[in-house]
């Protein structure tokens, strides 16, 4: 999705004519605002945030079950704690003086490939193991999948997607995928991608010799994979998931009102909560 020409934005404009920016996805002037073609007062009025967040990048309506997987999936990203370096990073930030939404950004932009965006090489190589499994007559996507899981450990690289440096099973991995089986039940996805990531999780067991469980950005790929988005779009729907915790938390650090915090000290207690135990 990079761009495809070299030519730089003015000479275009100036050679071929037309508008300095062109988009398809909204339609802006005075008391007017039109998303994909709807307006709106009526995105206000008949949909949810998801909802609209699909719509906006897609520019396809999401049935209830769908809005029901990615919510789930946004839900599960929000937060995981001061270890989480975009956690840490924007409390930090917040204790510095700065502007509450520099904190907040700060946080964001330690997103990267390896904190918080497996899931955007999940996604890609769910969908080739996925593609390459119909094109092939055989269909043998378990052999297809192990091969892979030999090509990312000869490489030296991880498979994305898979393990947790904390978790030995990443407690979001079962509700997601649960509800990615619910949707394939119901017709609402077809479930070529959740086959792929299993297939994975299995051949990484047998290549490894021991249980590397799909973590919350392999069960995220999942998921985006299943309703169509792009990989591209990957760190950024995890950057609204995330971007939750990260406001939740900058603001708490803000109430404490320390001064100049940095990383956390050599000392065994590095993270104490203090909220309520969850409900029996």
């Amino acid at each position: 999705m990079a761009p495809t020409s070299g030519r730089s934005a003015l000479r275009r404009f100036e050679t071929e004519g037309g508008a300095w920016w062109r988009t398809s996805i909204s339609d802006v002037s005075p008391g007017r605002i039109v998303i994909r073609g709807r307006r709106i007062e009526d995105l206000i009025r008949e949909a949810g945030f998801v909802e609209t967040l699909a719509w906006a990048v897609l520019g396809r309506r999401l049935g209830p079950v769908e809005v029901r997987l990615l919510e789930a999936a946004m839900v599960a990203g929000v937060d995981h704690g001061p270890r989480a370096p975009s956690i840490a990073a924007a409390r930090m930030a917040v204790t510095c003086g700065v502007t509450f939404n520099s904190a907040v950004a700060t946080g964001i932009n330690l997103l990267g490939d390896y904190h918080g965006g497996a899931a955007e090489e999940a996604m890609r190589l769910f969908d080739r193991l996925a593609s390459d499994a119909e094109a092939d007559a055989a269909g043998d996507l378990a052999a297809r999948a192990r091969e892979a899981v030999r090509e990312h450990r000869a490489a030296g690289r991880p498979v994305p997607g898979f393990g947790h440096q904390l978790h030995d099973r990443d407690p979001r991995r079962d509700p997601l995928l649960a509800l990615v089986r619910s949707a394939c039940q119901a017709g609402a996805v077809a479930g070529r991608h959740l086959r792929a990531a299993l297939a994975v999780e299995e051949g990484l067991r047998a290549e490894v010799g021991r249980d590397l469980p799909m973590n919350v950005d392999g069960a995220l790929a999942v998921v985006l994979c299943e309703l169509g988005f792009p990989p591209e779009a990957a760190k950024g729907v995890f950057s609204l998931s995330r971007g939750v915790g990260i406001v939740a938390h900058a603001l708490e650090e803000l109430s404490q009102g320390a001064r100049i915090k940095g990383p956390c000290p050599p000392d065994p207690a590095l993270v104490r909560y203090e909220g309520p135990e969850p409900e029996r």
